[in-house]
């Protein structure tokens, strides 16, 4: 992460405040230093037009009529946690640091204040914003492939049976499993081995559509990938898919489990049925595995 170049261009960020004369000039400043800002007069017309589109940026007056900055930074915390918010007054003695902190803020400013400590406050929330996410993104991220680690497949599963039930959609499931992959690794070391995996991990990755399927290292050897709004047909298109890859480019096979969602089903009864018809597929590729050897003698 380079915190020396950071793209204001592609942080939005609203103003709120019921005065002209502050709004302006604030929008003014923020696009000065190249963010994109838009303006809101008060805490009901800033939830609106939220809504409407998306910010990653909340710049707020404290003293408003109707909804104070206190309760729109209340609101912003529950209902929109990714967006970083500044409090900004002058009634300081009014509003506590540690109560707009404690509200949900990301920092304070007096006015009147300069254009470099207004830089300067939105430009430390952005890092730690940024190191914060960072962090997290390592903790659910498996180092080697790329892909996303176990603890978090079923986290994401969970979420996903309670849409799918919720909004009755489909959703289907796939286990992968590396055949022979001890005995690759015992002929080749676990240097190439770990070579290996980081091309499943890359494959697996460009079989799925991006931002709607998600793909994780469920253990040593084995993968997973969840598909969103993906009939059993789709499932064993992207499979195949993946399947096709390894052999292709790591020159070995892949066993696959399928599963399709129905209501009632747990996380656990879910791979469950995954995992049943992956070694089922297994042990059929053995038995032919087995068949052709003793054709060849």
């Amino acid at each position: 992460m380079d915190v020396e170049h950071i793209d204001y261009s592609k942080e939005t960020v609203l103003v709120v405040d019921d005065e002209e004369s502050v709004r302006g000039p604030v929008v003014e400043m923020l696009n000065f230093l190249g963010f994109i800002a838009n303006s809101a007069i008060n805490g009901k017309d800033a939830l609106i037009k939220l809504e409407d589109k998306p910010h990653t940026f909340l710049l707020t007056d404290m003293k408003m009529p109707e909804m104070d900055g206190l309760k729109l930074i209340g609101l912003m915390k529950n209902e929109y946690p990714h967006i970083c918010t500044i409090a900004m007054t002058g009634y300081s003695k009014r509003y506590k640091y540690i109560d707009v902190i404690n509200a949900g803020a990301s920092d304070f400013i007096n006015k009147p204040f300069l254009i470099e400590e207004l830089e300067a406050k939105i430009r430390r929330a952005i890092i730690e914003r940024d190191i914060r996410q960072e962090l997290s993104r390592l903790s659910i991220t498996d180092f080697l492939t790329g892909l996303f680690n176990q603890g978090h497949f079923y986290t994401r599963l969970k979420d996903e049976i309670m849409r799918a039930e919720r909004q009755k959609n489909e959703l289907a499931l796939i286990l992968l499993d590396l055949d022979d992959f001890k005995k690759y690794n015992d002929t080749h070391g676990h240097v190439a081995g770990d070579v290996v995996l980081k091309k499943v991990g890359e494959i697996v990755n460009a079989s799925i559509r991006y931002g709607v399927d998600s793909g994780y290292r469920y253990g040593g050897d084995e993968f997973a990938v969840i598909l969103i709004d993906a009939d059993m047909d789709i499932a064993l298109s992207i499979g195949k898919r993946i399947a096709n890859g390894i052999e292709k480019e790591c020159n070995l096979t892949a066993s696959t489990g399928y599963a399709y969602f129905s209501e009632g089903m747990t996380p656990e009864s879910f791979v469950n049925v995954a995992d049943k018809h992956l070694y089922k597929f297994k042990g059929q590729r053995k038995i032919q595995e087995d068949n052709m050897i003793r054709k060849a003698r």
